[in-house]
């Protein structure tokens, strides 16, 4: 199921921010395979390929070399020299990598409830990031996790008793500046909470931490990947 990853405009914390449910739960691998790295830039040229034939109806592109095993993922894309965002959705299901980026270079792309499609007219002005998620851990209580370190993800009851999810990346606290309250603050209203947060609230939530390697490519490395006999 699909979540969106972070809420990287710029957020006053005492304002609610539309997002995409995250409400995905799966098995989640607590280590890499044998230890390695799995995140590299090919699944970034990938992301760029599967995009540009979508938004020209090309046929896709075929499956790619790099490895096909099963992970938790998300695909970040950005813009600009100041890098907005533009769109960031995956899923905490262990997925195939080879249809699971498939499918979120475009979801994330196109789908983002908080923002408009992306056009043929930004495509060479984006970055794609993909993140693979590991290493999941409940954590003890809402301060038992480490900015910059872990992302996290929260499940807590809205002022109606509704069971609520939403999560944010590694990078999104360390970006915007915030320390742990300030981050759990703002993701139980990305979350959907629009009541007062006290300390009972943060509390009473869940949190289950992870880990996330990251690899991030610009359109212009894309261009010369293909230049340089990237297919």
């Amino acid at each position: 199921m699909a979540a969106s990853c972070c809420g990287v405009k710029k957020q006053k914390l005492n304002n609610s921010m539309p997002s995409i449910c995250c409400n995905g739960s799966a098995v989640h691998p607590n280590t890499f395979k044998n230890g390695y790295s799995v995140a590299c830039r090919d699944m970034c040229y990938f992301c760029f390929d599967v995009l540009h034939s979508y938004l020209h109806n090309y046929d896709p592109p075929r499956n790619p070399a790099f490895t096909n095993d099963a992970y938790p993922l998300f695909v970040t894309w950005k813009i600009g020299s100041n890098r907005r965002l533009r769109g960031c959705i995956g899923t905490f299901s262990a997925t195939n990598l080879h249809s699971g980026l498939r499918e979120y270079a475009v979801t994330s792309a196109m789908k983002d409830s908080r923002f408009s499609p992306i056009t043929k007219d930004e495509f060479s002005k984006l970055y794609v990031s993909v993140s693979i998620l590991t290493n999941f851990e409940d954590a003890k209580d809402f301060e038992d996790w480490e900015v910059g370190t872990h992302g996290i993800r929260i499940e807590f009851l809205n002022e109606k008793g509704h069971k609520k999810t939403a999560t944010y990346l590694p990078e999104v606290a360390i970006e915007q500046g915030w320390n742990i309250e300030q981050t759990i603050d703002s993701l139980l209203r990305k979350g959907g909470f629009r009541g007062t947060i006290t300390n009972e609230v943060r509390r009473n939530l869940r949190l289950t931490r992870y880990r996330s390697e990251k690899i991030m490519v610009a359109y212009g490395d894309y261009v010369g990947s293909k230049q340089n006999g990237h297919a």
